[in-house]
């Protein structure tokens, strides 16, 4: 009897090129990541954090203004008058607004501890005030000529600078 003849196939190597071969990488890593993910989930089930105290920041510091830099009186009055334009507001026209902005002379007065160290403060500021402008007749014409609201602050401290260096 004669044996079964067996076919034989001959096995051809496949070629991929470069995609293929990182396309099938890719899929086998993704499959292994998914597994590695699954398996954290799974021995990680069991473990049961204890609830954390309640974290509070503490409040931010308050600002405080800083220090008068004028040790003589009338530039320490304007440079809080300054202070108080800048939180307060400027206006034009009156001493006070329905807002609570005031006018160089009333910024002046309500820093003022005394009508004689407001005069004074209101005749250094006018002084540096003509310094720019020679035309310039009072302190409230001129503030109430400007348009620009950083002036009156601006001269508020060149009037502060003039009454320190003459020790005012």
């Amino acid at each position: 009897m004669a044996a079964p003849a067996t076919a034989t196939t001959a096995v051809v190597p496949v070629h991929l090129d470069l995609d293929a071969r990182l396309a099938m990488v890719g899929a086998v890593m993704d499959q292994r990541c998914t597994l590695a993910v699954l398996a954290v989930d799974v021995n990680s089930a069991h473990i049961v954090l204890p609830e954390l105290p309640q974290v509070t920041a503490p409040l931010p510091p308050t600002p405080t203004a800083a220090p008068c830099p004028y040790p003589t009186p009338i530039a320490a009055t304007l440079h809080r008058a300054r202070l108080r334009l800048d939180a307060a507001g400027w206006c034009t026209g009156q001493l006070r607004d329905e807002q609570g902005a005031r006018c160089l002379i009333g910024v002046i007065q309500s820093a003022a501890p005394s009508r004689g160290a407001a005069d004074d403060a209101c005749v250094v500021l006018l002084e540096a005030i003509r310094r720019d402008f020679p035309t310039a007749e009072t302190v409230p014409s001129w503030n109430d000529n400007q348009r620009n609201l950083r002036l009156p602050g601006l001269y508020l401290d060149r009037a502060a600078e003039l009454a320190h260096a003459r020790g005012l």
